[in-house]
């Protein structure tokens, strides 16, 4: 097996109203596309073109975002927006502030990213309303133009309990089942498997994450080619969230 990851080449800054599968046709003048290939877009180019950026500067902190921010070291004005983004807190740090956010991720900050966003500090995104809906929607545009079955990605990064440095995580999803499932291959030795059941989503985000890089020579869309997965038109996401009854971490 071979794997390709295939970073996209021409995206431009996007800006609230872009309409991101347009975009992407445009970049791919220069790039065949395959049958199954995988595009991961990041979350960040997709909440820019919804029209999730706040100016903190119009955000007035309320008296517990004020408590957080002593005790995060957090603006208070970011503070008010990461309560306004979650439906609850799970672990206040010295720093870190963990939430749940309304999709049910849990993450730092509800997801608020305070980087690449507009050349101003004061600008912050939140994560897409709804990346499922989100990945369905670029997907059906780009499979009518492209004139071919793909999967669409949308990648956040996430920290991990227990295990320190962030990865990228698949936040949003259309055209894959979110899960590989090895039940009843054989190992090395013969034995049947039993279980085995991997999260290839996160596995092809965190893969194009590598590429994708977080400074200023990043490339918010990468195509993931030649990795094994199971198609479906029902799956999400949301899927992916681990039920509260089988949490053990919190």
């Amino acid at each position: 097996m071979k794997i390709e990851i295939i970073p996209l080449e021409g995206i431009p800054l996007i800006k609230p109203g872009d309409n991101i599968p347009q975009i992407i046709m445009d970049a791919l003048e220069e790039q065949d596309v395959l049958e199954g290939d995988v595009f991961v877009i990041a979350s960040t180019i997709v909440s820019k073109a919804e029209g999730q950026l706040h100016d903190l500067r119009s955000i007035t902190p309320s008296e517990d975002a004020k408590r957080l921010s002593e005790k995060t070291n957090k603006d208070p004005r970011l503070c008010e927006l990461i309560l306004k983004s979650s439906k609850g807190i799970v672990k206040v740090g010295n720093g870190p502030l963990i939430t749940e956010t309304p999709h049910g991720f849990i993450c730092a900050s509800s997801g608020v990213d305070t980087s690449n966003i507009a050349g101003d500090k004061n600008i912050v995104a939140t994560l897409p309303d709804d990346p499922d809906r989100s990945a369905l929607q670029i997907r059906r545009e780009l499979e009518e133009r492209l004139g071919k079955k793909i999967v669409v990605l949308i990648s956040d990064t996430h920290g991990r309990p227990f295990r320190s440095g962030a990865i990228g995580v698949c936040v949003g999803l259309s055209g894959m089942d979110p899960f590989y499932c090895y039940k009843g291959e054989k190992d090395l030795y013969g034995y049947e498997l039993r279980a085995s059941v991997i999260n290839r989503a996160d596995e092809m985000t965190c893969a194009a994450d590598m590429v994708m890089g977080q400074s200023n020579s990043g490339y918010p869309v990468v195509i993931v080619r030649g990795s094994t997965f199971f198609p479906s038109e029902t799956s999400r996401a949301l899927d992916i969230l681990r039920e509260k009854e089988k949490d053990l971490f919190r």
